[in-house]
């Protein structure tokens, strides 16, 4: 009932969407959220970059068309990874069961968010002595020839964790270990929630696993498309029945966009729920009678901004924690870091913003003066492209990823209220527009990246150039005019600089758009010492004054990092430095920094480089090979599409235990 008067009470919003429909609109939302769709999809690698050019290149096109061209690549053409993922994603669910006078009897569906924590409905789970009674089936489905295969049955820990909603028809309940003693999200996997914006749009479809009517495993593909998008609820097109209650609603790239919780009855106008043949509906007549016009789900980040509001005991807390990956912090104080935590350590603090963090000043977001005990400081520095973001955000991210590998190397999270976050992003895009005048907008990527993202000014399009030649010739590129050379066929019409380019994404996993776009940044940021020193005034306005300092930088923050060293007052100490998808390898870059490289700060008691061979902008490492002085290498392997990616450097445990251990009282 409440599912239909909500659908009711959003006529207006259906009209204006049916209005913009008429309009011509691909997908008729809101331009703020076609942006933040078509950013996340292109950010998240979720669309081929040459597919997102050719697909806007040749014609002057308003933003909004570009973003819906951007959108509409992801929806019409999926990658060969949609069905693994899909599979992945499909693992994590189960079927949810009841004990009743000697019977067994499915009730709902419900899948994992963290290693030991299920999220199914209140109406599914609505007390813990409810779920005292219940059970979980991971596997309930048929096998790729379409027999029965076998479940695997867990009980749930309510008196471990336990916590339910009514209004937002949530319940999330501790799934215990099996025989072997492991999380059940070892076994199964589970689901990453985001509280970030962009995960869907009007009329793009959704993806629904569920167990319907109890029955094996089933999945809702294609016919379905989100309708309207509420405060707290979404509703969508889709055929699921009654048992699909619990089940995850995902997006394309298999992120979880709501929790499903109920049908939307067709009502006449004293609100009565009508049945198909459009008598009114008496409770006997059961659920599958009912005239059912759409699908009522609640939106993850409302359910993430609730559970933030929850004051819980250290364990619970810590078991909550293990929730999410890009959401804020705890309400309440976390445990020290580096210490070994009494509950399951957390993967990435979950909750909202605190009220410290919404002034935010144009330099960055400085930690609360307590942090690790007012004598340590964890700073993060980024890398290009970061305009326009909120930093805040930002250092929830990155801190997300670092508790991912804190958990897995069994030490407690870091909270983000704690860390530093120069922010140089909007500083470094006015300076290198005002000098540059290098068009950005996605609307205008057309032709070559490499020519296209070059600098203009004399001296940073030599650096840019040296650095590429450099970086393609690292990786193995054949001399022009070699015969080696001559067998790839090479055509005239390509330049000199694209043919490197090109090398270089096909030899790695990170797109032509980035190499080009880091390689710029990088030579403008070196050899235009206006916007070098922009740039380090930025970032020293937000630094720590005393005390030791933890600095992690990526990318062409890792770059700046090394000058900001180099101009750093006597105090504080930088304990140590760690450097993740880092250019300094290449003689090209360390050859222009302030300390005119390669040689380790001397101030820097401990350096750590972390570096995947997938990813194109580690071209020169290890760094050990040419630097001076002790610091140490360490290669990961970074998730695919994702070689480059400061969330998973951090998620590594080898990586994120040195920092914990340096935070560590």
């Amino acid at each position: 009932m409440a599912a239909a008067r909500r659908y009711r009470d959003s006529r207006a919003e259906r009209e204006e969407i049916e209005r913009r429909r008429r309009d011509g609109a691909a997908f008729p939302d809101a331009g703020e959220m076609l942006e933040a769709r078509a950013a996340r999809l292109i950010d998240r690698n979720a669309v081929p970059a040459a597919a997102v050019v050719e697909g806007i290149r040749g014609e002057p096109l308003e933003k909004s068309v570009a973003w819906e061209r951007i959108i509409g690549i992801s929806k019409d053409l999926q990658a060969w990874s949609f069905l693994p993922r899909g599979a992945r994603a499909a693992r994590t669910v189960a079927r949810v069961a009841v004990r009743e006078n000697g019977r067994e009897l499915p009730i709902g569906t419900g899948f994992l968010v963290s290693p030991r924590l299920l999220l199914t409905n209140h109406h599914v789970l609505p007390d813990e002595e409810a779920a005292r009674q219940c059970f979980v089936e991971f596997d309930a489905q048929v096998t790729i020839d379409n027999v029965p295969g076998t479940a695997t049955r867990l009980d749930l820990a309510p008196d471990v964790f336990f916590t339910a909603h009514e209004p937002l028809d949530y319940a999330l309940a501790l799934v215990a270990s099996g025989g072997d003693g492991r999380p059940p999200g070892e076994t199964f996997g589970w689901n990453r929630l985001s509280g970030e914006p962009g995960k869907l749009v009007i009329d793009e479809p959704v993806d629904i696993v569920g167990h319907p009517m109890g029955r094996l495993k089933e999945i809702a593909l294609r016919d379905n498309a989100l309708q309207t998008r509420l405060e707290d609820f979404l509703h969508y097109r889709t055929d699921t029945e009654p048992g699909s209650s619990g089940s995850p609603v995902f997006n394309d790239q298999w992120e979880v966009v709501a929790l499903h919780h109920s049908g939307v009855p067709r009502t006449d106008a004293q609100g009565r729920i009508l049945r198909r043949d459009g008598r009114v509906w008496q409770r006997g007549d059961g659920d599958d009678a009912i005239d059912w016009i759409s699908n009522e789900g609640v939106r993850i980040d409302s359910i993430l901004d609730h559970l933030a509001t929850l004051r819980l005991d250290d364990a619970r807390r810590a078991l909550l924690a293990e929730v999410g990956v890009e959401p804020g912090p705890v309400e309440t104080a976390a445990p020290s870091v580096g210490t070994r935590p009494s509950a399951a350590a957390p993967v990435a603090p979950i909750g909202a913003r605190r009220p410290e963090e919404a002034a935010t000043a144009d330099a960055g977001v400085a930690a609360r003066p307590t942090a690790f005990g007012g004598s340590r400081h964890l700073v993060f520095l980024h890398g290009r492209s970061q305009q326009g973001r909120d930093p805040v955000r930002l250092r929830r991210s990155w801190t997300a990823g670092l508790n991912h590998g804190l958990t897995e190397a069994g030490l407690a999270p870091v909270d983000p209220a704690d860390v530093w976050f120069p922010f140089y992003g909007d500083v470094l895009a006015r300076a290198l527009e005002a000098r540059e005048g290098t068009p950005r907008a996605i609307d205008r990527m057309v032709g070559e990246p490499a020519e296209m993202l070059a600098p203009t000014a004399s001296s940073p399009r030599t650096a840019y150039e040296e650095i590429l030649d450099e970086a393609a010739r690292r990786s193995g590129l054949p001399p022009d005019g070699s015969r080696t050379a001559e067998r790839f066929s090479w055509s005239d019409a390509v330049g000199r600089l694209q043919r490197r380019l090109g090398w270089l994404a096909a030899r790695t996993d990170v797109d032509e758009w980035t190499i080009a776009g880091v390689f710029r940044d990088v030579a403008a940021y070196l050899e235009d010492q206006r916007v070098r020193d922009e740039v380090i005034d930025s970032v020293l306005g937000c630094m720590p004054g005393s005390g030791e300092v933890v600095l992690v930088g990526h990318s062409l923050g890792t770059v700046v990092a090394m000058d900001v060293i180099s101009r750093l007052a006597p105090e504080p100490d930088v304990t140590l430095l760690v450097t993740a998808g880092s250019p300094l390898g290449m003689d090209s870059v360390h050859g222009r920094l302030l300390s005119k490289g390669p040689e380790r700060p001397a101030r820097v008691v401990r350096w750590l480089n972390v570096w995947c061979p997938t990813d194109a902008i580690t071209i020169g490492c290890p760094l050990g090979d040419g630097w001076k002085d002790e610091l140490t290498d360490r290669a990961v392997t970074n998730a695919r599409g994702r070689a480059h990616s400061i969330q998973e450097y951090l998620s590594h445990p080898d990586v994120a235990e040195v920092i914990g251990a340096r935070l560590a009282p």
